[in-house]
């Protein structure tokens, strides 16, 4: 019989002013973060605001507990970076690779792009987040429902592979993505074993 899927997700529209109590990394945070790397749960993190109001936090918590698997959503929430400040956000997301615990969801295409369906402009974010993170640490994710009326979810799961026919990935490396990453990051989980 196949067990309960469980993660921890922390909300950063809660984790989102420079009081104490409102960081990720206070002593409830720190202790939640740990406590789910001891349980096998991962943490996932949206960062609906922007990843560069958090990356600090997002950092010190993947040092101090590194056996705490973390899944960013929607790529960090970056967008392909039109200036300064989103080429930052986009550099913070892939310098966060250097931590071997990290997977970057590639969902919700339609939150992040600039473009309609099939998001082409992803194509080069792709492409450098495989370079960094290796695609069995990217898995795609569609956002359901809120992908039903941006481009349905056949048109989003479709939009991940024309993107990758603009980079271009090996067969492998879209089958990590589109699925095989999330069957190994939680083993177990959906199956019988």
């Amino acid at each position: 019989m196949a067990t309960s899927l469980w993660i921890l997700s922390f909300s950063l529209l809660f984790f989102s002013t420079s009081a104490d109590i409102h960081m990720m990394t206070n002593e409830i945070g720190k202790a939640m973060f740990s406590k789910a790397g001891e349980l096998g749960v991962p943490v996932g993190f949206m960062c609906m605001k922007g990843l560069n109001l958090h990356i600090s936090e997002i950092e010190e918590l993947c040092t101090k507990c590194p056996s705490t698997v973390v899944l960013l959503d929607h790529l960090g929430f970056c967008k392909p970076p039109t200036n300064d400040e989103e080429n930052q956000a986009f550099s913070n997301l892939l310098k966060l690779s250097r931590f071997p615990q990290v997977y970057v969801k590639f969902s919700a295409l339609f939150r992040v792009s600039r473009k309609p369906p099939p998001y082409q402009d992803l194509a080069p974010l792709l492409s450098q987040l495989v370079s960094s993170y290796g695609a069995n640490r990217l898995m795609w994710g569609s956002d359901f429902p809120y992908v039903v009326p941006e481009s349905g979810y056949k048109g989003g799961k479709e939009s991940v592979s024309g993107i990758a026919g603009e980079i271009p990935l090996s067969s492998s490396e879209l089958e990590w993505i589109m699925g095989r990453t999330a069957l190994e990051l939680f083993k177990g989980q959906w199956l019988p074993s």
